[in-house]
């Protein structure tokens, strides 16, 4: 297993030193790695997205405000979590960033647990967001595997259709058919018609 996927990393990202300070305390008391930034832009520069994680973020920044840095991972196709630390004046802009896709927000003063509950269901979040887009490649991968002809009988066996009516449609023999239904089970690890139709359409409805 991957160091990234085995340690995830709540980012950090506030131009305040003491709440930078204050909130690494607090996560290396949890036991969670952390990585602290200044500047939203220091950031940006070595963020991986392939970096399992949460993003602690704070509104109001100089140069790349909170608000900024967000549209900019968004238009990179980041999936990580996104928690805003808000003044009370910021409520507004807070507002417009989970309309863009902010997890959540947090309003100064705040109670540590009530950070911690917010990261820990962020990263539950990150997990379960990247298995299932794993998954998704997996099956995109299984289903890429198969040949022209496994894949029209692939189509028509979603479709419900017999035996049959497959090697009809596809002027081939019954036998044939189930040679090639066969080996389209195979490749896509199915273990039943349902999982195979419910794979395919996890497939088209990703892309």
């Amino acid at each position: 297993m991957s160091t990234k996927k085995s340690h995830p990393i709540v980012f950090v990202v506030d131009d305040d030193e003491s709440v930078r300070s204050s909130l690494g305390f607090l996560l290396k008391s949890m036991g969670l790695n952390h990585q602290a930034f200044a500047a939203a832009g220091d950031f940006l520069a070595a963020y991986d997205p392939a970096q399992h994680g949460c993003l602690v973020l704070d509104v109001r920044m100089p140069g790349m405000s909170g608000i900024e840095l967000q549209q900019q991972l968004n238009l990179r196709g980041a999936i990580i979590p996104v928690i805003f630390i808000t003044g009370h004046g910021d409520i507004p802009m807070a507002v417009e960033a989970m309309q863009h896709g902010a997890h959540e927000f947090l309003e100064k003063p705040f109670r540590d647990q009530d950070l911690i509950d917010r990261i820990q269901h962020a990263l539950a979040k990150d997990a379960k967001t990247r298995a299932a887009l794993e998954e998704h490649d997996r099956i995109r991968a299984r289903l890429a595997s198969l040949t022209p002809r496994e894949r029209e009988v692939l189509a028509l066996m979603v479709q419900g259709k017999p035996n049959k009516i497959m090697a009809y449609e596809l002027d081939v023999s019954q036998r044939t058919l189930e040679i090639h239904r066969a080996r389209v089970m195979e490749k896509s690890g199915a273990a039943s018609l349902a999982e195979l139709v419910r794979m395919t359409m996890d497939v088209s409805t990703s892309t």
